[in-house]
């Protein structure tokens, strides 16, 4: 398997506590990521399930990387999450900055998306 493909069941396998968080733990989710707003049960499961499909997406990814359909919809999936985040912050102030901070640690948004993104370019 090439660096790339383990790197993206790293970025899986970090993803997978986000699910947890998500269907498990919302509190977490609320204090962990979206702290300056209020998350109800629906919206923690939503984020769940959203953070599921990406997971999913980086683990056949990462077996299937001669896959240039697989491969350009996991890539658009880190693209969506950073976007989706980085509006949360700037636009709609959910998040606060240490937020942002704890969100690339778990989810793998800010050092893990930064670096797959040139893995996968």
């Amino acid at each position: 398997m090439t660096p790339l493909g383990w790197w993206l069941m790293l970025v899986a396998s970090l993803r997978l506590s986000s699910v947890w968080f998500g269907f498990f733990d919302i509190w977490a989710l609320r204090v962990a990521v979206f702290s300056k707003t209020e998350m109800t049960d629906i919206h923690g499961r939503t984020f769940g399930v959203w953070t599921l499909l990406t997971c999913t997406l980086c683990f056949l990814c990462a077996f299937n990387l001669d896959s240039k359909p697989l491969y350009l919809t996991t890539f658009l999936s880190f693209i969506f999450a950073l976007c989706h985040f980085m509006t949360e912050y700037f636009i709609y102030h959910t998040m606060a900055a240490s937020n942002l901070a704890t969100v690339g640690i778990i989810a793998g948004m800010l050092t893990v998306d930064t670096t797959s993104h040139v893995f996968l370019l």
